[in-house]
């Protein structure tokens, strides 16, 4: 694709509005407890700032499905912003049209607001042009760096590209790309891919294009079940997608096609309930008991995905290897972590629970890259080229 980028843009006096992802969590009392989205956009916004742009920022949070819900207002969102920034930062909440198309005409450089969510516009989500024509109106140029929302096609970063005469991408979006996608296409060998996660069905069409990319292919989590029954092997109750035996056997035989080395756990925790406190067992896989559910990766497992790991020069991980939200089976995913924090790859991790497992393995300075995509970043394992990019294909 031929995209421009914010750096190669004139952005002096002009009205540029960023389209973001500050898609932050709250807590009960509206208190932003994760920043990371707004941080990220950081080095796009100082940009706009320091040559002289007026800055005009929308984002969506949350799913009010085109209604106004307080509980999902950005208020709090331009009140951190503010004090990162050091700026001021007018909030609107008032409805978009010709009192706020004004309002931005009369802005002047270094001003910058921020649009209420942009998704309580019933419009947003069906990709409405009208409301991509008045979002439009309030600007001269268009960046998009909301990597995290650009497997979406939706009116704030698609419809709107039709009508703004200058769009790019922003250094968030820039990087996600440089990184996901160029590093995917062009990665150093040995190439390796960690899938792991609760079901092969979320993550299906992604281990059936990256097959064909990679050198060895490393699946844990719960979806890996599905891939040890259909070797043959009794998973007492550990989870199960029965209709998707015949899948899992298609990519062992791609895999085996293409010397593409495929590895599974040799040996799983497990417990009788779905449980932190349930009595644990390491069980090889051809010795799981009938009652025993697996909810992480055993010993010898670790040690078997991390040799694979540590030959490797460029590792892309997306999925968690176990229940790693329940503390006594977390020790997969976070060996894991460490591992390919430890090694000297090129290592990009993407989705949010293996973000979160790098963060809470403490290794994520470690980490080359780590995409602010969840599903976006899985949608990029597919081969599919994302909308909120494409939209910006123009050059």
């Amino acid at each position: 694709m031929a995209l421009k980028y914010i750096d190669e843009l004139d952005l002096k006096d002009k009205r540029v509005m960023v389209r973001v992802d500050y898609n932050v969590p709250y807590d009960k009392e509206m208190n932003i407890t994760d920043d990371t989205r707004i941080t990220a956009t950081l080095p796009t916004l100082n940009y706009c700032l320091e040559n002289g742009a007026k800055l005009i920022i929308v984002s969506h949070l949350g799913r009010p499905k085109g209604q106004v819900k307080p509980s999902l207002s950005l208020k709090p969102v331009a009140v951190r912003l503010e004090e990162i920034l050091g700026r001021a930062v007018k909030f609107i909440d008032t409805p978009l049209g010709e009192e706020t198309i004004a309002f931005t005409k009369n802005m002047q450089s270094g001003d910058i607001v921020l649009f209420e969510n942009i998704r309580f516009y019933p419009g947003e989500e069906k990709n409405d042009k009208a409301l991509g024509e008045l979002l439009a109106k309030h600007a001269d140029v268009f960046i998009n760096d909301a990597f995290a929302a650009a497997h979406r096609g939706h009116a704030s970063n698609f419809a709107v590209t039709e009508f703004v005469p200058i769009v790019a991408a922003g250094f968030l979006l820039k990087n996600e790309i440089e990184y996901s996608e160029h590093t995917i296409q062009n990665a150093k060998r040995p190439f390796g891919a960690i899938i792991g996660g609760a079901k092969v069905s979320s993550k299906l069409d992604a281990l059936n294009n990256i097959v064909n990319k990679v050198d060895f292919l490393i699946i844990g989590g719960g979806m890996a079940f599905t891939f040890l029954k259909a070797q043959g092997y009794s998973i007492g109750n550990s989870l199960l997608e029965e209709d998707l035996i015949d899948s899992a056997k298609e990519i062992m035989k791609k895999a085996k096609e293409k010397n593409v080395t495929l590895l599974l756990p040799v040996d799983i925790v497990g417990a009788p309930e779905f449980d932190n406190e349930s009595p644990r067992g390491v069980y090889s896989i051809d010795s799981i008991p009938d009652n025993i559910i697996g909810l992480d990766i055993g010993p010898e497992s670790i040690k078997l995905f991390a040799e694979e790991i540590k030959k490797a020069k460029t590792v892309i991980w997306n999925g968690p290897m176990g229940a790693f939200e329940m503390p006594n089976f977390a020790t997969g995913t976070n060996e894991i972590a460490k591992v390919l924090a430890e090694s000297h790859c090129l290592s990009i991790v993407g989705g949010g629970d293996s973000v979160t497992a790098v963060n809470q393995a403490g290794v994520a300075d470690k980490i080359t890259y780590i995409s602010t995509g969840g599903g976006a970043f899985l949608e990029v394992l597919e081969g599919k080229v994302l909308p909120g990019i494409a939209a910006l294909d123009r050059y």
